[in-house]
């Protein structure tokens, strides 16, 4: 059961480091300054951050003109969405 809760709080984390860090890199967009990385960004929805990605791209509007965002990110949910189910059942 603690590995459930360890699982889910993981999740939370990144997923909250995935909304900021798209707020973080807007913000440095509009100052002109040092961005993150694109690969970064990915890897952050990748390991599991991918729903505060979107979310912070939607509330942000950040990255919503590049197709590769606009459809990789919900690709990533997606197919996470499925290992899960397949995990699952």
């Amino acid at each position: 059961m603690i590995i459930y809760y360890i699982v889910v709080l993981y999740f939370i984390i990144i997923n909250i480091i995935g909304f900021v860090i798209m707020g973080i890199d807007k913000r440095k967009a509009i100052k002109k300054r040092w961005r993150i990385r694109e690969s970064t960004l990915f890897l952050i929805a990748f390991v599991g951050g991918s729903i505060g990605a979107i979310l912070g791209m939607r509330i942000f509007h950040h990255k919503t003109k590049h197709w590769y965002f606009v459809y990789g990110i919900p690709l990533i949910l997606l197919i996470q969405i499925a290992v899960g189910v397949y995990l699952i059942l």
